[in-house]
């Protein structure tokens, strides 16, 4: 796999494992490859069982390979569980010289993570959110500016050594190197989030199988990240209990006739449930299984608005909240999401991909597209940070050779 030309994204989830092949074009990314596999080995987002993790990533990697005609070499896993922990820190340093040089930028970065950690946990992410030189707020990209003093303001996400260890270590075994480990709210937001929702103030919800992540944007900056450990599987294991009917039927079940308000579905309606054991199938009423539903999917949502409560930033949210994951897919979860958190609500969906973009065109795959995205943003900036490099080292040598030219005469 050629470095900066094909990228891949690994979503490690609780229900499935999803890998995203990519090609870096002029105009963006085009999806080129896309490859599932149901995922034994995770609970609640954790890897609990490595081997069975493996076989998973093994499997969605050749399908993969197979669709994209490539070898896939090197990932960007994504990492959730209730262990992520993000919190906002603050830095600050004096300027050398007058002018804010990239040397001061990793100086003032490196003040705001000088907090302490403990031992069991390892820092994720350092995202900026704003930069203050000399009491000037609100400023993305201080390089080149006159001043005496800078600050910064940063959102560090911390994880448990052990879980990324564990990702890490799965990968590994599946004969990949991992380039990065990113959040995966954080890549979710990447796919499907508009630039104009990031600048006035958004929510994302990404709601996957075994945890639910948080993400608060404003000012086109992240200023809060959270992990609920519910998800699309408690649903399940609800309405296995609830119907009386096998683990895979109860998936099959939700995913086709699952709906997040009672209201919203027919009395007459009905559904064929297949029983445990050898027993019969039976006909049940859709509005039973709407009422398993409902409790499960406000419980999670209403847990959520109270974390938007408790972060402090429900008030400056004014695009509302955008739901994402495969969970998200639930018929009347929109209209039920609108109801708790009184906000507006939209289902989000990855855009700005090209090549095989039907493909992906669903909120389960929006943390592969992030994370392909964010590798895509990553190493397009590497690939042009190369090129100037290489336009400075070019001047640098043409302007000793003027000068030994006007030696010589």
């Amino acid at each position: 796999m050629a470095k900066s030309e094909l990228i891949v994204g690994l979503d490690i989830g609780t229900t499935k494992i999803c890998s995203v092949v990519g090609e870096l074009t002029p105009e963006g990314v085009d999806v080129v490859g896309i490859g599932t596999s149901p995922s034994t080995g995770l609970r609640k987002g954790v890897v609990v069982n490595i081997e069975q993790t493996v076989q998973s990533i093994k499997k969605a990697l050749e399908e993969a390979e197979l669709m994209a005609g490539c070898d896939i070499r090197s990932v960007y896993a994504g990492i959730a569980g209730s262990h992520i922990k993000g919190f906002n820190s603050h830095g600050v340093i004096a300027v050398k010289g007058g002018e804010v040089a990239p040397r001061d930028v990793e100086r003032v970065i490196d003040a705001a993570k000088a907090v302490a950690i403990p031992l069991d946990r390892e820092v994720i992410h350092i995202l900026p959110q704003e930069y203050i030189v000399d009491d000037q707020r609100g400023i993305h990209d201080p390089l080149g500016m006159a001043g005496v003093r800078l600050e910064v303001k940063v959102h560090i996400v911390t994880g448990a050594v052990t879980s990324a260890q564990n990702i890490v270590r799965s990968c590994h075994r599946s004969g990949l190197d991992v380039s990065d480990i990113v959040l995966e709210a954080l890549a979710s937001s990447k796919a499907v989030l508009t630039p104009e929702e990031r600048e006035i103030g958004v929510a994302l919800v990404d709601l996957g199988g075994g945890t639910s992540d948080l993400a608060i944007f404003s000012d086109d900056s992240i200023k809060h990240t959270s992990v609920l450990a519910l998800g699309g599987t408690n649903l399940t294991n609800d309405i296995a209990f609830g119907l009386r009917t096998p683990m895979a039927a109860a998936e099959q079940i939700k995913e086709r006739y699952g709906c997040a308000l009672a209201e919203m579905v027919s009395p007459e309606e009905t559904i064929e449930v297949p029983s445990v054991g050898d027993r019969e199938p039976r006909r049940l009423s859709r509005q039973v299984l709407a009422e398993i539903c409902e409790p499960r999917v406000e419980e999670i949502l209403v847990l959520i608005d109270q974390e938007l409560s408790r972060s402090g930033f429900k008030n400056k949210i004014a695009a509302g909240v955008v739901l994402t994951g495969g969970t998200a897919l639930i018929e009347g979860l929109q209209e039920l999401g609108e109801q708790i958190f009184n906000l507006p609500c939209r289902i989000g969906y990855p855009r700005e991909v090209g090549g095989l973009k039907d493909v992906v065109n669903s909120p389960m795959f929006a943390t592969a597209t992030g994370l392909l995205m964010y590798g895509a943003e990553k190493e397009g900036g590497e690939l042009n940070f190369r090129i100037r490099d290489d336009k400075k080292v070019f001047n640098r040598i043409l302007g000793k050779m003027r000068k030994w030219f006007v030696d010589i005469k």
